[in-house]
């Protein structure tokens, strides 16, 4: 193996450049995904059973198909659907958010429903109304159970906002295939990417036990 950084080293702040993209398509699409997610949680546990399909249904679409489908349909359909073009980053955002939401409303569902109903039954029972209950009683006992695999959504939507690059969005990944495209060396760039990526990721496990400690130790 032939490896040669010092003719890439040049390139890496234009790769560094992308890290804002990335950051800003996984922090939106996170949050998105997130309130997206406990509302289609909340309809799947609701007496409604028109909710409850329906949140199920899109829960079954979302993860039956490949995210990348999701976001070339998303991108390259809008001009036909729409009439207008979405940018990437903003294709990449409500791509991201609609997909992470189907497996975070899992997620959050199962912890509201490992809650004692016990706990329920008893503000009911005192006349406290079902969506105070849920806010102030339920879902946050809830998030510190769900919390470890919230973060492992978060840093898998991390890695995986590298898909962007097939709509062109000139995020970490593709500024460093453009790198190797343009010196016709692809693997120390890509290398430099990975590394970009691991180091994202450590962060985020880092702030994610950081944040479980904590949670853990108010109890």
């Amino acid at each position: 193996m032939n490896l040669d950084f010092t003719s890439v080293l040049p390139s890496l702040p234009f790769i560094l450049q992308g890290l804002g993209v990335t950051l800003q398509i996984v922090c939106l699409a996170g949050i998105l995904g997130f309130l997206l997610g406990i509302f289609l949680s909340l309809c799947k546990i609701s007496k409604i059973k028109l909710l409850n399909w329906l949140a199920n249904a899109y829960t079954s679409v979302f993860r039956g198909t490949p995210l990348i489908l999701q976001l070339m349909i998303i991108y390259f359909g809008s001009p036909q659907v729409l009439g207008f073009q979405i940018e990437g980053v903003t294709a990449a955002i409500i791509g991201f958010a609609l997909n992470s939401a189907a497996y975070i409303s899992e997620i959050i569902r199962a912890g509201i429903q490992a809650i004692d109903k016990g706990q329920q039954e008893a503000a009911m029972a005192l006349g406290v109304p079902y969506r105070p209950t849920m806010v102030n009683i339920i879902l946050p006992q809830a998030m510190k159970n769900i919390l470890p695999a919230l973060m492992n959504e978060f840093i898998t939507l991390t890695k995986e906002s590298a898909l962007v690059t097939t709509i062109g969005v000139m995020d970490v990944m593709r500024r460093a295939y453009q790198v190797g495209a343009n010196q016709y060396q692809f693997m120390e760039p890509l290398l430099l990417a990975g590394i970009i990526y691991y180091i994202l990721v450590t962060i985020l496990t880092f702030l994610g036990k950081l944040v479980e400690g904590r949670l853990r130790s108010s109890d």
